[in-house]
């Protein structure tokens, strides 16, 4: 007799964790919710709270993945063969371009006057462990509000629109939108984090009056966000270098001569479209004086370098609670992992650093928020975004690597988050600046600011009596800041010492003793470079871990 067995009948499947869904990715984060005034207000709370539900919701969940799986393609004809240099995406990419806008990611730091960035802050953070792809747009638009409102008159379009809590995703001339994107075109060939190297010529032509208009011609070797509603830009005046506002959309409702070449094929960040365009005397409006160009885009930068901090904090986070969810529900030799102390010290070792990295991007978020009416805390942002851009940067790749291997195989499978997550890591470190570029930059602060190491000083002091290791390690600090002017390459040690200093002193007012001294004694090894889970203390790795993944 023949039996014919169907596939599903000859075993069960068991020991396999369930997804890790239908939960509030705010709600369970207490370490986030630590990092956040107590005065935050409802409304912002509220915004927390349904972000991150949606964070942690196994429909938004699914749209992430779709929109990371079905990369944007790039449309330059129509079937009629005109040119439209138009990006299509999946849907799943403009839902969550609706969530995010919808929530005010873009415009809740310049809407709400208390706490109003480090918020915003939060809210990135909670949006990059959805999909990374969209953070991309909603950071530009953000970013580039204090420039527009400086040199574009308080009714302008672009200026009233771009904080509009909606996602309009048609390619129309911006008056006739509700809602605008920004982005940015700056990077070229020859000159990369070199802007003053840019080539891009900006042609002036009177009109009626005293009127001038100006045309660019050049190429831009990174635009991401290609679709967005206008790009700032640099190009080379008459007057020297030149910061302008280059729409889609001529003022005549014709569409501007931006011809986009080709979409870039990245390794990560792939919901997200980043092209090489062409100006082909394409028009745009002037921002601040002829020759003051990266004067006025300086603090879109800056601001784009926080978001490029919070991000991969926010990645961190996401790879942290995947692996503690697996291992509370796989079994190996007859016991659960969370409960085998080998696996214990590397996910307390993984909650540290993700705890440290979120203490740090929400620290200087704050810090923003008081710079209007606190020079100290001013100076302290200018110089911490920069030490936090740098520094958890450099953690994330390896961390999510580490997260990746607490699940074995089942971790390096396209199906997991984590491949996304570690393809993800090493953008942001890149974004605004790659590493040397962050640190010659805290080199120009610390000279033409002199108060911002000081800010620096002055909040690091009181821990130092905590520990001699630490005080051992910012006595070293002081030296070496004292040679890099004649010595660069001693810059990164450096802004290591800074960063890791500044995540002592943090989890020193934040976190239990135990932890912060766990910490101290894991960091500041001498011996050398060390791997996670070398934890010597592993009696309070338990209380880590529970306080990191609350049940």
């Amino acid at each position: 007799m023949n039996i014919h067995l169907q596939p599903w009948t000859t075993h069960k499947v068991t020991n396999q964790p369930p997804p890790l869904e239908n939960y509030n990715a705010f709600s369970r984060d207490t370490l986030l919710q630590n990092a956040l005034p107590d005065d935050l207000s409802i409304l912002l709370r509220r915004k927390l709270l349904e972000l991150g539900a949606a964070v942690g919701d196994h429909e938004w969940i699914d749209r992430g993945f779709k929109a990371n799986e079905n990369a944007p393609v790039l449309k330059s004809f129509d079937r009629f063969g005109h040119r439209i240099d138009e990006v299509e995406f999946h849907p799943a990419y403009h839902q969550l371009m609706g969530l995010g806008m919808g929530l005010g990611i873009h415009s809740t730091a310049w809407t709400q006057p208390v706490h109003g960035h480090v918020a915003r802050a939060a809210m990135q953070y909670l949006m990059t462990q959805l999909e990374p792809g969209v953070c991309c747009p909603l950071a530009m638009t953000h970013a580039a509000h204090p420039v527009l409102t400086r040199y574009l008159a308080s009714d302008d379009v672009f200026s009233v629109r771009s904080r509009v809590d909606d996602y309009d995703q048609r390619f129309l001339p911006a008056q006739h939108k509700r809602s605008l994107t920004l982005g940015m075109a700056m990077t070229e060939k020859q000159g990369g984090s070199d802007v003053r190297a840019n080539t891009t010529q900006a042609r002036k032509q009177s009109v009626q009056g005293d009127s001038v208009e100006y045309f660019l011609r050049g190429h831009k070797w990174f635009c991401s966000a290609p679709m967005s509603d206008a790009f700032l830009t640099l190009a080379q005046a008459p007057g020297g270098i030149t910061c302008f506002l280059v729409p889609r959309f001529c003022p005549d409702g014709s569409r501007n001569r931006i011809y986009i070449q080709r979409l870039k094929n990245k390794l990560g960040n792939r919901a997200n479209a980043s092209a090489e365009i062409e100006y082909a005397d394409a028009w745009a409006k002037r921002l601040g004086d002829e020759g003051a160009g990266v004067t006025a885009i300086i603090e879109m930068v800056q601001n784009t370098r926080l978001d490029a901090a919070v991000a991969p904090a926010g990645m961190m986070r996401q790879a942290l609670v995947q692996a503690i969810h697996h291992a509370r529900h796989r079994q190996v030799f007859g016991e659960f992992l969370i409960e085998q102390s080998l696996m214990r010290n590397v996910l307390a070792d993984l909650a540290m650093e993700s705890e440290a990295a979120t203490l740090l991007a929400m620290r200087v978020a704050q810090a923003v928020d008081r710079s209007d009416h606190d020079p100290a805390e001013s100076n302290f942002a200018r110089l911490a975004t920069i030490i936090a851009k740098y520094w958890i940067n450099k953690q994330a790749p390896q961390f999510i690597y580490e997260a990746m291997e607490c699940h074995g195989g089942a971790g390096y499978i396209e199906e997991s988050m984590l491949p996304r997550l570690y393809r993800e890591a090493p953008v942001n470190s890149i974004w605004e600046g790659s590493g040397n570029v962050i640190c010659l930059d805290l080199l120009r602060v610390m000279h033409r600011t002199p108060q911002s190491l000081e800010s620096f000083n002055s909040i690091i002091q009181p821990v130092l009596s905590e520990s001699t290791v630490l005080q051992k390690r910012f006595d070293r600090l002081q030296r070496e800041l004292t040679r890099c002017p004649q010595e660069p390459a001693l810059l990164r040690r450096c802004v290591e010492s800074m960063a890791l200093l500044l995540q002592c002193s943090l989890l020193q007012q934040q976190a239990p003793e135990s932890t912060f001294h766990l910490f101290v004694n894991s960091r500041f090894e001498e011996q050398g470079t060390r791997s996670y889970g070398t934890l010597e203390d592993i009696h309070s790795t338990r209380e880590v871990l529970d306080r990191a993944w609350a049940s």
